[in-house]
């Protein structure tokens, strides 16, 4: 009876630990090694372009991305402006993101380490091009059974800082209307409107 009970006990322990369908750094593979086959594929330019947004869809966390670009000037927006901002966030970043590896002729992705810490992780990349290779660090969160990245560096520069940074300078001279307005005019046709 002492016997199954300590089983009940170690059994618990392992319940209450989350379980994840997949590491960081193979969840990162899976999402680069479908957009390598993309990127490689004889789609035409805006099928690429589809596909690829639908696939970061899942994988990019642009919600955190958002609110850590805009910093201290989150509060100036009301919630029904901060949701729209986020959706157009979320396009812009994509497109950014997804039309830089398109740059890339038949990228490749190397896998240098995984640095975990509960559910929080960081996962080292590169991506080789016959000519150069360039380093790629994913920050990433844990999401029920998936891992969604918060933060992307290349060569040590930060998407979410640069991002963050042009939309300082926009929000020093322009009102968060003007600028909700800038938006919806370059990403407020795309496929991902509406809140998530």
């Amino acid at each position: 009876m002492k016997r199954s009970g300590s089983v009940a006990w170690i059994a618990g322990l392992f319940l209450a630990v989350p379980v994840w369908a997949a590491s960081p750094l193979e969840s990162t593979r899976t999402t680069l090694e479908q957009a390598r086959a993309i990127v490689a594929s004889d789609r035409t330019h805006n099928d690429k372009l589809a596909e690829l947004n639908a696939l970061f869809r899942t994988f990019l966390d642009t919600d955190a991305m958002g609110r850590a670009a805009l910093g201290r000037h989150w509060s100036r927006f009301t919630p029904p402006q901060q949701r729209e901002f986020l959706t157009l966030f979320r396009e812009l970043l994509q497109r950014t993101y997804v039309q830089k590896l398109l740059l890339f002729e038949h990228p490749k992705f190397g896998y240098v380490a995984e640095h975990c810490h509960d559910d929080q992780a960081r996962v080292d990349t590169t991506i080789i091009t016959p000519r150069d290779e360039f380093a790629v660090v994913y920050e990433l969160r844990a999401a029920g059974d998936r891992w969604l990245a918060t933060e992307i560096r290349v060569e040590d520069v930060s998407l979410t800082t640069n991002l963050g940074s042009q939309l300082d300078r926009l929000l020093a001279k322009a009102s968060v209307e003007d600028l909700l307005g800038q938006l919806r005019r370059k990403y407020g046709d795309g496929q991902g409107a509406g809140s998530r």
